[in-house]
């Protein structure tokens, strides 16, 4: 999908955020950018820092910066920032200050990531606090559209919001009409959330405390339909101003950790724009390779075939922050040419068409100081910034043209993510962590087979035959029916343990698997445990492996399935059974969790077994599991590739499926020793932390 005014492969960085980097340095910094390959720039643009009084606007900083892209080449993408109000506005407005869960206000105070203050804004829940951000977003496009400069517009920075927040009468409102459109009349909703004294709609007000009960699943739900109209009313206002440039946003990956609470929702992100992106990092996350692999895979099965952008990536250290104290310095904490490399070139592996790093020099100011940026404080060159410049030449250059045309074939299994479920472990929990760690167990235990698996939402099952369903301990009725009727169809399901035990509004279902799956399953519940702080060590012996469960056990009698698996004491932990043209296999615990605390050889070879339990054969097979291969096809070609994060030049055999080749052929993109071809086979070597890119001729 070709963008207007955007380059081909985007590749560039966040460079100004007031008031960072210095003025006098702006024009030499443009030229380096542009000597080193770069073809786009993103800023900060922040409504409190350009509003300075009610109707006067001080857009001097950004006229400059995108008189510079213009002169130099680069596109801007400009990122709005209403979520930064001016202070006058905090002050005129100060009942739509954002109100916190204890019923606390927030004033405007700075932000770590720009040192300005108006942070985190106005609740836009408030008709005159959104009709003043309608009217600056309105000055920035007019201003804008027609530059020679202008890419397009980032409308959400990172897609996620607080967590308990906003309290306000505004948002209370918002709330109350929310429920009436879902339950029509206050007497179903009294029923519904067993507050029986209600009179009228004016009584009902937003749950201040987290449990398992309607009233919080419903609250937990309309903040994040409510923050994502929010965002296409962003869309719809830029795009009805100037048709002519993309819209774009960026998110965290927080699907499978802060949905919940944050409404870090993937999906409803790049549902809204014409170019999805991610913020990841190494050093903040965890440099496991299966990691950053997770995480793009999340965002290009988010983005359903648009483009999307690594747009915020990681070219230098990051100091003093939380999330990196007592990490070694080889696990990303100080970031080396040649770390930068295989994260660059596992997001393109994975079919990120575009790349910003999170700064283009480091912050002077706050606790942010120093970090992300591959160029010096005074933005002269690094050996990163040399390694940064090699990379953006190459994506650029013409011979790569075609690459860029294909994109990674679809995945050898879906991996469900069922918001609802993440929501009512929230609402139970206090957190996401069990349903978190299980889906990233199971993508875990898949990506160590070198098998690719999509993270596949509900209403996008028929376009896969086998699926994985991690940690489905509560459904909704609607959802547990799809998934019956797929099944029914000739979709293949493997359900970990307890399915549908909590059914809508987080309500234990009376027989057990819950919603109908007893009967796809071939089973009922014989016994059941809630003991995850007992369970770590749980064992399940299926096709002669031992593997690891944990956090809840379920064992069954069977009633039309066959027993396949047993826990240590000898009750029926896992059953097959076949059910109109599909079939399904239960495991009575969570392997997924299980291989996220023990990940080994028993585990990964259960994971490995159910693509052949599915009568299927993987895509690509790697002979050493530290080289991820992937398969890229379209309009461009057939291309591999191939991603060695270790610290050791790695000599492979990589055999693909009957579905693919023979080839008689390969043409070399990146790397440097050609590869042996013998049709469905390819002995291949991959440099230390480095990549092999390559054509497929048949």
């Amino acid at each position: 999908m070709a963008l207007k005014n955007i380059p081909k492969f985007p590749y560039g960085a966040v460079y100004f955020r007031k008031s960072n980097p210095p003025r006098e340095d702006w024009e030499r910094d443009y030229k380096t950018a542009s000597e080193d390959g770069m073809n786009i720039f993103r800023h900060w643009f922040l409504w409190s820092a350009v509003e300075i009084k009610p109707g006067e606007y001080n857009w001097e900083d950004y006229d400059r910066q995108l008189d510079l892209a213009a002169k130099y080449g680069l596109k801007t993408i400009i990122a709005e920032m209403i979520t930064s109000a001016p202070e006058w506005a905090f002050r005129d407005l100060a009942y739509a200050r954002l109100e916190r869960i204890d019923g606390s206000k927030i004033d405007s105070h700075m932000s770590a990531s720009c040192v300005t203050g108006g942070f985190p804004g106005l609740c836009l829940d408030n008709e005159e606090v959104l009709a003043l951000a309608e009217r600056f977003l309105t000055e920035l496009v007019k201003r804008y559209r027609n530059h020679p400069g202008l890419g397009g517009y980032d409308i959400w920075n990172e897609c996620n919001y607080l967590p308990d927040v906003c309290y306000c009468p505004a948002t209370q409102k918002k709330f109350r009409l929310w429920l009436q459109k879902k339950y029509k009349d206050i007497k179903t909703l009294s029923e519904v959330w067993h507050r029986y004294g209600y009179r009228d709609w004016e009584d009902v007000s937003a749950p201040r405390s987290l449990g398992p009960y309607p009233d919080v699943i419903d609250w937990l739900q309309f903040r994040i339909e409510n923050a994502y109209e929010l965002m296409q009313w962003r869309a719809d206002l830029i795009k009805k101003l100037d048709p002519d440039h993309p819209v774009t946003a960026h998110g965290i990956v927080g699907t499978l950790t802060h949905l919940a609470n944050c409404g870090a929702d993937d999906w409803k992100a790049a549902e809204r724009v014409e170019v999805y992106g991610y913020t990841w990092g190494a050093c903040r996350h965890g440099n496991e390779p299966w990691k950053q692999w997770h995480a793009v895979d999340i965002v290009r099965c988010a983005s359903k075939g648009k483009p999307f952008w690594h747009a915020e990536a990681y070219g230098g250290p990051l100091w003093m922050q939380p999330q990196v104290i007592n990490k070694p310095r080889d696990e990303g904490r100080i970031a080396r040419p040649k770390d930068i490399r295989i994260w660059n070139m596992v997001s393109f592996a994975g079919g990120a068409r575009g790349l910003f790093y999170l700064r283009w020099r480091p912050l002077l100011d706050g606790p942010l100081f120093g970090a992300f940026g591959p160029y010096n404080l005074d933005g002269s060159r690094t050996d990163r910034s040399e390694m940064v410049s090699r990379i953006a030449k190459w994506v650029n250059a013409p011979e790569q043209e075609a690459l860029w045309k294909s994109q990674p074939v679809k995945g050898d299994i879906g991996i469900l993510i069922i918001p609802e479920t993440e929501i009512f472990c929230y609402a139970q929990q206090g957190n996401t962590e069990y349903y978190a760690n299980s889906l990233r167990g199971t993508y875990q235990g898949f990506f160590d087979n070198n098998i690719q698996a999509d993270w596949v939402r509900i209403e996008d099952i028929d376009n896969y035959d086998l699926l994985y369903l991690p940690f489905p301990v509560m459904l909704t009725k609607e959802i547990a029916h799809k998934l019956i009727e797929w099944v029914k169809k000739g979709g293949k399901l493997v359900v970990e343990g307890c399915p549908a035990y909590f059914g809508d509004n987080g309500r234990v279902c009376t027989i057990q698997p819950g919603l109908g799956f007893d009967k796809i399953l071939g089973v009922r519940e014989k016994y059941v445990e809630f003991t995850p702080d007992l369970l770590n060590n749980l064992i399940i012996k299926i096709d002669n492996l031992h593997v690891y469960g944990g956090i809840f056990l379920q064992s069954y009698d069977v009633t039309t399935g066959k027993p396949v698996g047993w826990y240590e004491d000898g009750s029926i932990a896992a059953v097959e059974n076949q059910y109109g043209d599909g079939k399904t296999l239960l495991i009575g615990s969570f392997p997924g969790y299980g291989y996220n605390l023990h990940p080994g050889s028993e585990g990964r070879l259960f994971f490995s077994n159910i693509i052949r339990w599915a009568g299927k054969e993987q895509h690509i097979k790697s002979s050493d599991q530290r080289v991820t291969a992937r398969l890229h096809d379209g309009e461009g070609g057939m291309y591999l590739w191939l991603t060695n994060p270790s610290d050791i030049e790695i000599k492979v055999e990589i055999t693909f499926s009957q579905k693919w080749g023979p080839f008689k052929e390969v043409q070399i993109l990146w790397g440097d020793e050609k590869p042996e071809v013998d049709g469905r086979k390819i002995k291949a070597l991959v440099k230390e932390h480095d990549a092999l890119v390559c054509k497929l001729i048949k």
